[in-house]
């Protein structure tokens, strides 16, 4: 099933892995699932606790670092020691009914996820050049889902890891403002948490945001993509002897890529704290909004690299909410799946990306509020991501699924910590609806 045949695009200029490979090649799945995790619809978030709350939450994001590392690096060995995603292993081992409620409410999720990017990046572009934003949504739905279809995979990857280039924007944009760094070091450090509806609200929002369901599907499935695309790639079940240079290579992927996604998410939020809280402008409620504040306080070049860094990061992250979706989809029903396969002998997959993608699109151009759309968005991802994270957990655990490759003890009591930190999380994201 994982090996490379003629159902996938041919890679002839493929060169076997280095026992000792150089950063830029360990660079991958988690590189770019990080960055996505910082999509439009996250900077709208951050942006909110920097403007509403100052620097009072940047703790959320060290406390959370070492919980999203632990249960993305737990999806990724899934998929590279099985050889298949996340939702062929959960069809092994669970009943159907319950693979097929946690795919329906996964795919909800990320459709209007999808939408809101889309409509973020549409909304920023115009605040740039001017123009009808609803043609720009239709643009960037086709030009995404194109890149994703007829792409090859290996240049289409390479082509995602450029883009996480315009999170630097973020940087930028910290760099340029002025920030009492003092100030952010010591919120970092020493958690003030405020017993109220609205802070809480946020501290879920921000969990939510950066531990997200959609994010556990791609990562493992792109480790298998990147197993069939390269020569000799087996999985581990079958290969044991590449065990330790493989789960080095995705435990240092995984870290630097979730590290890349939280200083981003850091970035955002100091510079919106240091900007509009500072000038008194508290509510934000999209990224494009938070560009458009920008401009009278801050001045037209963080304005300007504000919004580009929205179109960037959107580019990157439509393509994995899409991915993600169809790969659950697919596994789910016995498709076959992948964006390594031409696009003939995968269509039903590469139809699912296609339409998850532009009936997000539609949502743009439908009376639904596209704010109440992401909060629904944000109330589906908290009803999957516990249950999710829980059946992950305990397939990673599972001798009969990963062999001798169950999770290694620190590993698993960290996996479990962020399962239960999620499932606080959703608690209180219910306990606040209707009170911040």
């Amino acid at each position: 099933m994982t090996e490379p045949d003629a159902d996938f695009r041919p890679a002839a200029d493929e060169i076997k892995q280095p026992l000792r490979p150089k950063l830029l090649q360990i660079m991958g799945p988690g590189l770019i699932t990080g960055a996505a995790d910082d999509d439009p619809s996250g900077i709208a978030t951050y942006s909110q606790a920097g403007a509403q709350f100052g620097y009072q939450l940047a703790w959320t994001l060290l406390f959370s670092w070492p919980l999203m590392c632990a249960i993305q690096e737990i999806s990724a060995r899934i998929g590279r020691v099985t050889g298949r995603g996340l939702a062929g292993n959960l069809k092994a081992q669970y009943p159907r009914a319950v693979v097929y409620g946690v795919v329906t409410l996964l795919l909800a999720a990320n459709v209007i996820n999808l939408g809101a990017d889309l409509g973020a990046m549409a909304a920023a572009l115009k605040l740039l050049i001017g123009g009808p934003s609803l043609v720009y949504v239709a643009g960037f739905a086709l030009l995404c889902a194109g890149l994703e279809v007829f792409a090859r995979y290996s240049r289409y990857v390479s082509v995602l890891k450029w883009l996480t280039v315009s999170l630097f924007a973020y940087v930028a944009v910290a760099l340029v403002v002025k920030v009492p760094w003092d100030q952010v070091a010591f919120h970092i450090c020493v958690p003030q948490i405020a017993w109220n509806a609205g802070y809480l609200t946020v501290v879920v929002g921000v969990l939510g945001t950066t531990i997200s369901p959609y994010l556990f599907f791609w990562q493992a499935e792109e480790e298998v993509e990147d197993l069939r695309e390269r020569a000799g790639g087996r999985p581990l079940l079958r290969a044991p002897d590449q065990a330790r240079v493989e789960l080095g290579r995705i435990r240092a992927d995984t870290y630097i890529g979730m590290a890349f996604s939280a200083l981003i998410a850091l970035f955002i939020m100091v510079s919106t704290a240091a900007t509009l809280n500072a000038n008194g402008v508290t509510n934000i409620q999209t990224s494009s909004q938070a560009a458009e504040a920008l401009r009278p306080i801050a001045g037209p070049f963080v304005f300007l690299i504000f919004a580009v860094g929205i179109i960037g990061t959107g580019m990157l992250a439509v393509p994995v909410l899409a991915g993600s979706a169809a790969y659950a989809v697919g596994e789910t029903f016995g498709w076959h799946v992948g964006l390594a396969r031409k696009a003939h002998r995968a269509k039903l997959f590469y139809g699912a990306i296609t339409l998850a993608t532009l009936v997000g699109a539609a949502l743009n151009f439908s009376p639904i509020d596209p704010i109440k759309a992401l909060f629904w968005s944000a109330v589906i991802n908290g009803v999957v991501a516990v249950p999710v994270m829980v059946m992950v957990m305990r397939v990673a655990s599972r001798p009969a699924a990963m062999g001798a490759f169950i999770l290694p003890l620190p590993l698993k009591i960290i996996g479990w910590l962020a399962t239960a930190v999620m499932a606080g999380a959703s608690i209180g994201m219910f306990a606040t609806i209707g009170q911040s």
